[in-house]
């Protein structure tokens, strides 16, 4: 089992206040089994969970992986087969109301039949869950659109949309299908929550229920930045200057051409790569100064980027980006890191920490003025710009706007 700190904190203490403590069920954008625990779905469940009974539900997915145009192929396949043997679990030791329920799935998203059978599938193993984790009348909070025909079918106190990202922009998925599905939870959802101000306010004309910009949140009491002695030792023995980058190395969102420019144009200085790459890094092979490191855990992760004298986020240009807000972002102000970063629109709220590249040439140039004229603020600067978001705090806000959802709901019965 998982152990993962519970000390109630002053903002949790607050949202007892104005939230009936209702339960949640959470169809899930990824896979507790093995996605990162940075992602918004499980740190916002987790902290619910300290104070009412909470079902994740493990992602459905959007598409069935194919070989050679799905990248990772049997390795996708692989771990989605050993999550589903999990069942219905409570993986966390120090938090006895948080179930995770990994369904067994035939995701045959490519003709109506075959979703219709899915949903049927996966609806009967939530159903069965229900009552086992022993959840009534709850907040359905769906991340993945794929989930919508059953969510939209079960009891509920409020139908919640988790807006995270714009999956219909998503390059394996079947756009036209995953973009009705989207619209149709935009069109019945209670609340429909935001992590991009331009998503936003592109779809303020589909929605039926209020929307929330809900920021993303991070966990400052992980990521504090640690000096270089406390450094893994495997990053000590890489030269510095040293840029980097943590998280999911996917090409959808990676830009690997622009990393592989980095790499050639700045031969002198170190670029770490911090994650699981879900697709081919041999074309890094030939640069000696590029240090694939391969996965870390979480809790692993603020030690690796601690040792980065610069932290990037290089982003393809694509709309999938273009509708994101990453949390790599807030971490590393929470460690007190110089960012030199693609521009896309939510970064722009961020100006006044980050070096914002217009193009690859800039972005090359960014890194070397930070590596030369040193950070546009101090540590502590940019530690102060993410203070007050925090993951409990997002849960406040999250708990007293589902609660109103429901009291609204209820009233309209």
């Amino acid at each position: 089992m998982t152990s993962v700190a519970t000390t109630a904190s002053p903002a949790l203490d607050d949202a007892r206040q104005v939230d009936d403590l209702r339960p949640f069920v959470c169809f899930c954008g990824q896979d507790w089994y093995y996605h990162n625990r940075a992602h918004s779905d499980f740190q916002l469940m987790t902290r619910l969970a300290r104070t009412r009974k909470v079902l994740l539900i493990n992602s459905i997915g959007m598409r069935m992986p194919t070989p050679g145009k799905s990248a990772a192929f049997w390795s996708r396949v692989r771990r989605k087969l050993g999550s589903m043997t999990k069942g219905l679990a409570r993986p966390v030791a120090d938090l006895p109301d948080f179930w995770v329920l990994s369904p067994v799935l035939f995701p045959l998203y490519g003709s109506p039949r075959g979703r219709a059978i899915n949903a049927k599938l996966v609806e009967a193993q939530v159903r069965m869950a229900l009552p086992r984790s022993a959840i009534v009348d709850p907040h359905v909070f769906v991340t993945v659109p794929t989930a919508y025909e059953i969510a939209r079918r079960l009891d509920k106190a409020s139908l919640i949309y988790n807006r995270s990202d714009k999956h219909s922009a998503f390059g394996e998925a079947d756009g036209s299908l995953i973009g009705g599905l989207e619209d149709a939870l935009l069109a019945e959802a209670d609340l429909s929550l935001y992590v991009s101000r331009e998503l936003m306010r592109e779809e303020s004309e589909k929605r039926r229920g209020k929307s929330l910009f809900l920021d993303h949140g991070v966990d400052l009491e992980l990521f504090q930045s640690v000096d270089e002695a406390r450094l893994p030792a495997a990053l000590q023995r890489i030269p510095k200057p040293r840029i980097g980058f943590f998280g999911g190395l996917d090409d959808y969102t990676v830009d690997f051409d622009l990393l592989e420019k980095v790499a050639r144009d700045l031969k002198h200085v170190s670029l770490v790569l911090v994650g699981r790459a879900m697709c081919s890094m041999e074309r890094f092979a030939r640069y000696e100064n590029v240090h694939w490191v391969d996965f870390k855990s979480y809790e692993e992760i603020p030690a690796w980027g601690s040792g980065f004298d610069v932290a990037l986020m290089p982003w393809q240009r694509n709309e999938w980006i273009r509708h994101c807000n990453p949390i790599k972002l807030k971490e590393y102000l929470a460690l007190g890191l110089d960012i030199v970063s693609t521009d896309f629109p939510e970064i722009e709220h961020y100006a006044d920490c980050v070096r914002i590249a217009r193009d690859d040439e800039a972005f090359v140039q960014l890194i070397r003025q930070s590596l030369d004229d040193g950070p546009l603020r101090s540590p502590e600067e940019q530690r102060a710009r993410v203070a007050a978001a925090t993951w409990d705090e997002r849960v406040r806000e999250l708990a007293e706007a589902a609660t109103a959802c429901a009291r609204a709901r209820a009233s309209h019965r």
